[in-house]
């Protein structure tokens, strides 16, 4: 249990399958600003990344390899199965800066009852990725 006293941030890194996981991580950079951290490739084959890192701005990330790597329930999992939330300051920049990346739209950019203000899109390995200005409670 933690002193209530002390504030420490906590993150969750998600993880993830992909198909081209040199491609992905291109469009993640460039489409929602994502920053390349660590990318571990095999030596001899660097198209398979054995274990990668992209950092989110606000913080935390995701993490990423290669899919058929090896046969662990890792290595065997399916590409664009994932579906995760991101928070971001601001969702309008973020759009226009997907959608014009080529990030397929899924819920275009609105604002919420509950007060957040965000959008969905699909990446080109079919995950889905929604941005909002919702924190939690």
């Amino acid at each position: 249990m933690t002193n209530p006293t002390e504030t420490k941030a906590a993150f969750i890194w998600p993880a993830l399958a992909l198909d081209d996981a040199r491609g992905t991580t291109a469009f993640l950079v460039e489409a929602f600003g994502f920053e390349e951290t660590a990318v571990y490739a095999r030596e001899d084959n660097p198209a398979i990344v054995e274990h990668g890192e992209l950092r989110w701005p606000l913080g935390g990330g995701i993490m990423f390899g290669s899919t058929g790597r090896d046969d662990s329930p890792f290595g065997t999992r399916p590409a664009g199965a994932a579906s995760l939330y991101v928070v971001c300051d601001n969702p309008d920049e973020l759009f226009e800066r997907a959608t014009a990346a080529g990030a397929e739209v899924v819920r275009g950019l609105r604002d919420e009852g509950y007060g957040s203000r965000g959008f969905s899109v699909r990446d080109p390995e079919g995950n889905l990725w929604s941005f909002g200005t919702y924190r939690g409670e």
